[in-house]
């Protein structure tokens, strides 16, 4: 895959939270379990769960039981989901490692960021100041606008909310609907590896970079950066 070498000096970056920032699948994964034990059946291996963890009740609930958004037994199997996640969001969910030294960096080079999720409101409001992530310069839960992602409404709403063009904003994420949703908001995307990524393989996603780790996507923002000063100087 053939990234662009020369692009717009940023000025914010807006992540998606579940499997970019934040390792939530452990515990995304321990509600659903939970449904299950408490039917009588065994637990879903995590490693089958964990691939599904970015798409919420709908990825785990598929994953576990086999029921999609329509099917009978879905919508009851969601609520109590919700619930149960609701009151164990963070026995083990933690920051992905680099994530602290990435977003120290990007506050360091004078850049914003901000969250921009399809987590509800209910969980991402306490969930953020328990992972030490409520200094964001923005918070877009995926009830925050009448869209999630893929529509590009949260992402447009994030950059209103940090004053920042979009154009001069780059998302961050994990999943296939995060790099829609950027390139209809007209931001650089980053298919970031080290996220849970679904079935298809990010190479595939069409984001503007792909990287493995934290501290390479923050060596590529302080290189484009760079390269964005150098070119206008030499306009």
């Amino acid at each position: 895959m053939t990234f662009p070498s020369v692009m717009p000096a940023p000025r914010a970056v807006l992540f998606d939270l579940d499997g970019t920032l934040a390792d939530t699948a452990p515990d995304l994964a321990a509600a659903v379990n939970w449904l299950r034990t408490e039917r009588g059946l065994e637990p879903t291996p995590y490693e089958v769960l964990r691939p599904t963890a970015s798409a919420g009740a709908r990825g785990m609930i598929g994953a576990a039981f086999g029921l999609a958004p329509g099917d009978e037994g879905y919508e009851e199997l969601r609520l109590a989901w919700f619930d149960r996640y609701q009151s164990a969001m963070a026995l083990h969910t933690t920051l992905f490692d680099g994530i602290v030294e990435l977003l120290a960096g990007i506050e360091d080079a004078g850049m914003a960021w901000g969250i921009v999720t399809n987590k509800p409101m209910r969980f991402t409001d306490p969930l953020v100041p328990q992972i030490a992530l409520d200094h964001a310069g923005c918070i877009v839960s995926g009830d925050t606008t009448p869209h999630a992602k893929p529509h590009p409404a949260p992402l447009l709403e994030g950059a209103r909310r940090l004053g920042i063009a979009p154009e001069q904003c780059w998302y961050v994420g994990d999943d296939l609907r995060d790099i829609e949703a950027g390139r209809a908001a007209g931001m650089v995307t980053v298919a970031c590896a080290w996220g849970y990524c679904g079935a298809i393989a990010p190479s595939n996603w069409g984001a503007d970079y792909l990287l493995d780790t934290p501290q390479h996507l923050l060596a590529t923002l302080r290189e484009v950066a760079l390269a964005a000063r150098q070119a206008e100087q030499a306009a």
